[in-house]
């Protein structure tokens, strides 16, 4: 709470706090600040110092006054993103723009500012509002990743040893260390996936490879579906490279397929991004009948599935995933290792059909050059000699006993889920406008993912995202409980 004291009024601590959010994004441009009588009882301070405050933050130009509407974030791009299509709400017109079938309006799709709002939970990762563990993180805390030092050893050993060095001080193999990519290969094997090592190329982590799989395959204008609730970096990053984002709604077998096939039939999309198993945020895995439906529609309308398996590594290798059932035809394989050595190590790599390798690598030349193989030549050496695999049985363990833990304690604060708990992530129902118990929570030094970030058009939710590892306190749910009752009073 905000404290008076002799050097600095409440009102330059209340302008302050609000400056320090918007500067590093946490309050994206565009978004709606709290009435004023709102954010005097939010902050237990008078009108009369809100109003203060709010007057600061317009001369320093980081607000903007609207006649009758409020005070707003200031947006210093003023320019509109294009907006993705819905085709539960409506078909594109020849003009367009989405029309529902009833005649109504245009659907308005991307929310001002959404690629920041998309962004927002990252830059508040790296710069967390306290010292306490935060629920909205997408990694495990750095505590759980420090048996993962044995990579730190690993690199030692390929500095200091002539063979296993060589070639590390200069530009590496196009493709991405031989002897990982090897590796990588006995994995995939594991999981039914067939991939030559001639057609595995790294990436600096699971977001480049996706990154290189749609600037290879896509141009701009090209329709693309994406699941929603999904990562909404994925639908900003689309958006931004001016894709027409096709929203597919996510349940727990799989994606509409009714949707789908809409989708197919008005637009012909050129592909379909996919989180199978363990999906962010909702923690559902793919049905095995409903992974051959979805290969039928690609078989069928000619398209073309990534399939993003981050979350490999928390999952039992039997999951259903696409790529094992289609053999690398016309599906690409997406993974990566930050989720359990640590985020820093930008390890991922992708696994592609043999027709479409040289056009990913001439991608991926022009994105990056190459990729850093001391880094790579440690991680097979790990993987070599099942160091990795240990260390992810050790994670897996831990996560099932903290995931237990605050399932109880959320239920116990009176919090429900909206899936099933599984994996890292749970999707937790509040009750309340999660974007503004978010902000309410910054305020008591908690980082959460409101659900508004897990959907193209950036719609209010009453949903959020935990992240179970991080998750386990009594004192977060308690202080959450409270902030949503009085959010809800």
């Amino acid at each position: 709470m905000l404290t008076r004291t002799p050097r600095r009024s409440l009102t330059d601590q209340l302008a302050q706090r609000f400056a320090e959010r918007i500067r590093a994004r946490l309050l994206a441009p565009g978004a709606r600040m709290p009435s004023v009588r709102e954010c005097a009882r939010q902050q237990g301070v008078s009108p009369w110092t809100v109003v203060a405050a709010y007057d600061q933050l317009l001369a320093q130009g980081l607000i903007e006054a609207r006649r009758q509407r409020g005070f707003y974030v200031r947006d210093l791009m003023q320019k509109q993103a294009p907006a993705p299509v819905d085709i539960a709400k409506g078909a594109i017109n020849s003009g367009g723009s989405v029309r529902s079938a009833s005649g109504a309006q245009p659907f308005t799709g991307l929310a001002p500012g959404s690629r920041i709002h998309a962004t927002a939970l990252i830059r508040g990762m790296f710069h967390p509002p306290s010292g306490q563990a935060q629920p909205g993180a997408g990694v495990f805390p750095a505590s759980w990743l420090e048996d993962a030092r044995f990579m730190l050893a690993a690199v030692r050993k390929v500095a200091a040893s002539p063979a296993l060095r060589e070639g590390s001080f200069s530009y590496g193999e196009p493709m991405g260390d031989a002897g990982l990519r090897a590796m990588l290969a006995r994995r995939l094997a594991e999981l039914s996936v067939p991939a030559d090592p001639r057609h595995i190329m790294t990436t600096m982590g699971a977001t480049h490879a996706l990154d290189i799989v749609s600037r290879c395959l896509l141009k701009a204008g090209d329709p693309v579906m994406v699941e929603e609730p999904g990562w909404s970096v994925e639908f900003a990053r689309l958006d931004a490279l001016g894709m027409r984002v096709l929203a597919v709604p996510r349940g727990p077998e799989g994606p509409d397929l009714a949707v789908m096939a809409r989708y197919c039939e008005a637009h012909a999309p050129k592909l379909f991004v996919s989180v199978s198993v363990l999906h962010n945020p909702t923690g559902y895995s793919l049905a095995p009948g409903r992974a051959h439906q979805v290969l039928q529609l690609a078989q069928q309308h000619d398209f073309h599935i990534v399939e993003d398996d981050s979350y490999c590594h928390l999952a039992p290798d039997h999951a259903t995933r696409l790529c094992a059932l289609d053999g690398l035809r016309r599906t690409v394989y997406v993974g990566g290792f930050a989720k359990i050595l640590a985020p820093n190590w930008r390890i991922g790599f992708l696994a592609a059909p043999p027709a479409l390798s040289e056009r990913l690598l001439d991608t991926k030349l022009l994105s990056a050059l190459t990729t850093p193989s001391i880094l790579e030549k440690a991680l097979a050496l790990c993987m070599e000699q099942g160091q990795l695999r240990r260390h992810a049985e050790r994670l897996r363990r831990r996560l099932a006993q903290a995931r237990s833990r605050s399932v109880q304690l959320a239920e116990a604060a009176g919090f429900g889920f909206a899936a099933e708990p599984a994996g890292l992530f749970g999707w937790v129902e509040t009750g309340v406008d999660t974007d503004a118990l978010a902000q309410r929570m910054l305020d008591e030094g908690y980082l959460l993912a409101p659900g508004a970030l897990f959907h193209g058009g950036g719609e209010p939710s009453s949903l959020m995202r935990v992240n179970f590892a991080a998750a386990q306190d009594a004192a977060f749910w308690r202080v959450c409980a409270r902030v949503r009752s009085e959010i809800g009073a």
